[in-house]
């Protein structure tokens, strides 16, 4: 399966959040999943595909032509592939996913998700999102789902377009419980 994790690059967040990372990376390489995501070699972002690679994974990076004039690639993805932008990146990201999980990010993760969440509610894709939301990160996107669920701004619930897992291992397992087809 090819898993897409969004996440940040920030270099500047808590070592919780990087221990995260790790094992997100851990478990995917161990899974004997891909790992696509946004091809840096800073953050959350080089740490999950450094881990992922340390345990045996691969590891398919996407990253913008602008953001590798930055010298922020990771050269040591298994496969590397330079978009023209941003909006290109996420196509590619999005078509080489099974399914996707978000790390505790920025604006660009919240972007990134946010997509994803409107293409599942418009049903125009069914691969399942799962955030993770370690240390209670996500509550307040939470609480604000919820009111815009209350306020009738959601067709439907917004659980059909997210599932929200405290640990790896619960997001994990949410997504294998979800039908999936072999590409």
């Amino acid at each position: 399966m090819n898993i897409c994790v969004y996440c940040s690059a920030s270099n500047k967040i808590a070592p919780g959040y990087f221990q995260l990372a790790t094992d997100l990376g851990t478990a995917i390489a161990q899974r004997g999943d891909t790992l696509v995501y946004g091809g840096s070699s800073a953050g959350l972002m080089g740490k999950l595909a450094q881990t992922a690679q340390e345990h045996g994974g691969r590891v398919i990076g996407i990253i913008p032509q602008s953001l590798v004039d930055l010298e922020l690639a990771y050269h040591n993805a298994d496969e590397l592939l330079i978009t023209t932008n941003m909006r290109e990146r996420k196509a590619n990201m999005e078509a080489r996913a099974d399914a996707f999980i978000a790390l505790p990010g920025g604006v660009g993760t919240m972007e990134e998700i946010f997509e994803i969440m409107a293409a599942r509610s418009l049903n125009l894709l069914q691969k399942p999102l799962v955030m993770l939301n370690f240390e209670h990160f996500y509550d307040p996107l939470i609480h604000l789902l919820e009111h815009m669920q209350s306020a009738n701004f959601l067709r439907a619930g917004y659980e059909t377009m997210v599932n929200f897992a405290p640990t790896v291992a619960d997001a994990l397992a949410y997504i294998d419980a979800q039908p999936f087809e072999a590409k």
